[in-house]
Formats: structure tokens, C-alpha cells, sequence
């Protein structure tokens, strides 16, 4: 049989976990509307994105605000305020995959002041 063509693999992002030991990931496909805003929050656990559609604007706290882009992929630490997770756009809507990296029940985002 002949090959149809040759696989490409792309490194998107390279997070180093230290001593989190995951007990199970819970995969979420997330949408935004056009301008949609997540609001302060944080993750008991780690969660690692990619960017499916649209663009958002994420920015953790100590880190300066960054924008992501389709094909981009972002890492949330665990337990670590997130300032900013909203869509960049008013007018395009914003659909990301997140990957949630799960200890055991825990809820996946709580919402701050």
C-alpha cells in the first residue's frame, strides 16, 4: 500500500507538571458569544486549551494579557486566579476545547471576586 502522504506533528504548547498526578481529564467543547466575558475565576486543577474558533484574550494572574489566535493552545495552572478569559471579538463567536486535568470530583472553574 502507498502512503497518501507524510504526518506532520507541531509542537503547540509545553507545560511541565511537576508533581500533579491526574486521576482521570474531563475534555469540554466551550463556545462564547460574540463578546462574551468569563469573569475572574480559577481552576482546582490544571487546564490545558486550544483555540478552535475565534480568538480570546486570556490573562493569568503575574502574566501579562495575552491573545490567542485559532490553532493556539493556552495552559491555566491550577489553583492560580485567571484575570481574563473572554472573547477578543464583539462580533465573532469564540469556541475553544479545554482539558481539564482532574485529581478526582472537584467542580472544573470557581468564580472569584
Amino acid at each position: 500500500m502507498t502512503p497518501i502522504g507524510t504526518i506532520e506533528r507541531k509542537s503547540l504548547l509545553s507545560v511541565v507538571l511537576s508533581d500533579w498526578k491526574a486521576k482521570g481529564v474531563e475534555v469540554r467543547s466551550i463556545r462564547f458569544a460574540p463578546g462574551q466575558e468569563t469573569g475572574v475565576h480559577s481552576h482546582p486543577c490544571p487546564v490545558i486549551g486550544y483555540i478552535a474558533e475565534g480568538s480570546a484574550i486570556l490573562q493569568v494572574e503575574g502574566q501579562p494579557e495575552q491573545r490567542l489566535e485559532i490553532g493556539q493552545a493556552f495552559y491555566e495552572p491550577a489553583d492560580t486566579k485567571i484575570l481574563r478569559f473572554d472573547n477578543a471579538s464583539s462580533e465573532q463567536p469564540l469556541h475553544f476545547i479545554a482539558m481539564y486535568l482532574m485529581k478526582g470530583d472537584h467542580p472544573l472553574i470557581v468564580m472569584l471576586e
